[in-house]
């Protein structure tokens, strides 16, 4: 299973426990707990690609010592698109739908939602790689392309995920 979400389950004091034994509201704790197992999923992978941030900064002060200016316009590219991804990621929609709300989210849309997300550690872990190789790279420019490459990539799997929320995938 899962062990985020497998934890929050653990975490239950005796008052929600009993109150899971009410007809209908286990199902919306059980929402609720897969939205937060979500959020901390996704803070954590935000907080992966802010680390990647000091290696991209690593990545530019290196160049830059060894008089390579003409890279600072990759890296402030990446930069910025690294920051888009990170606040996408950071603040996703949790996919919560309200009692009049058109379109309802229903419990196995939320877990392909949140399926998803883990498999976006994948994602995020090339992206890393690629500013790993980028600050150490002969020729920093091309690192820095694969990284804002991949960072593009994380971009549209975002959009796939949006578009599972919004009922159209």
């Amino acid at each position: 299973m899962d062990p985020i979400l497998d934890k929050a389950r653990a975490a239950q004091n005796l008052l929600e426990r009993i109150a899971n034994k009410i007809p209908g509201f286990k199902g919306y704790r059980e929402r609720e707990l897969r939205r937060d197992a979500d959020t901390l999923q996704r803070e954590h992978l935000a907080s992966l690609l802010e680390k990647t941030k000091r290696t991209l900064n690593e990545a530019a002060n290196a160049a830059t010592r060894g008089g390579g200016l003409d890279v600072i316009n990759d890296v402030e590219t990446a930069r910025k698109r690294l920051d888009k991804v990170i606040a996408r990621v950071r603040y996703a929609e949790r996919g919560y739908s309200g009692f009049f709300d058109p379109i309802k989210i229903e419990e196995a849309t939320l877990e392909r939602v949140y399926q998803f997300d883990l498999g976006l550690l994948d994602s995020v872990e090339e992206i890393q790689l690629a500013a790993q190789q980028a600050e150490t790279a002969s020729d920093v420019k091309v690192g820095l392309r694969e990284m804002t490459a991949r960072i593009d990539a994380l971009d549209k799997r975002l959009d796939d995920r949006e578009a599972m929320l919004s009922g159209v995938k």
